[in-house]
């Protein structure tokens, strides 16, 4: 026998357990980008500690100008890299995040048709225009779901990858930079 309380439970169930993998997911992100920050802070003070030691042993201009551009060559690299971790971890979060909707999408979509199926089978006689105009309405819907979730995927492919040229590019431009600094 079809029971509508009972269905509507179950999706309730299951709702709470989706909320529960959100929120884990949320948390574990989070705490990666306080570790992240973190360390950016320990490394900074570290470094500026370095530096201020570093300056008060100069002992010419010419150490100066060699104490600036290595301390310059050091701040790119290190903002590069913290720009690519945070990158990173955005990049798995919301990897994470997508996964997680494609279940709870797939499951909707499961429990949905299911409880058609099962309303079909009690719906009052006459009902069939109705009933078959609401299957249809919901697997278009369905499929132009999919298609903006493949598209998507697309984009943020195309995305990810320039992101990470761009970086690539942006750390070799740096490297380039200091060695011609060096040269000079």
């Amino acid at each position: 026998m079809y029971s509508p309380t009972e269905q509507f439970a179950d999706f309730n169930k299951v709702n709470v357990t989706q909320a529960a993998k959100i929120a884990s997911v949320a948390l574990e992100n989070t705490e990666r980008l306080v570790t992240l920050n973190m360390n950016a802070v320990k490394l900074v003070l570290a470094t500026g500690v370095e530096g201020v030691n570093a300056v008060a042993s100069v002992k010419d201009v010419q150490d100066l100008l060699t104490l600036r551009a290595k301390y310059a060559e050091t701040g790119v690299e290190t903002a590069t890299a913290y720009t690519r971790s945070l990158y990173e971890i955005s990049s798995q979060a919301q990897a994470q995040f997508t996964a997680l909707a494609e279940e709870v999408w797939s499951n909707y979509t499961k429990d949905t048709a299911a409880w058609v199926e099962k309303a079909t089978k009690n719906a009052p006689a006459g009902s069939e225009t109705a009933v078959n105009a609401f299957k249809s309405t919901f697997a278009a819907s369905t499929a132009a779901f999919d298609q903006i979730q493949k598209a998507t995927k697309q984009v943020v492919s195309f995305a990810d990858a320039s992101v990470r040229a761009a970086s690539a590019n942006a750390a070799s431009a740096a490297k380039s930079a200091s060695k011609g600094r060096k040269a000079a």
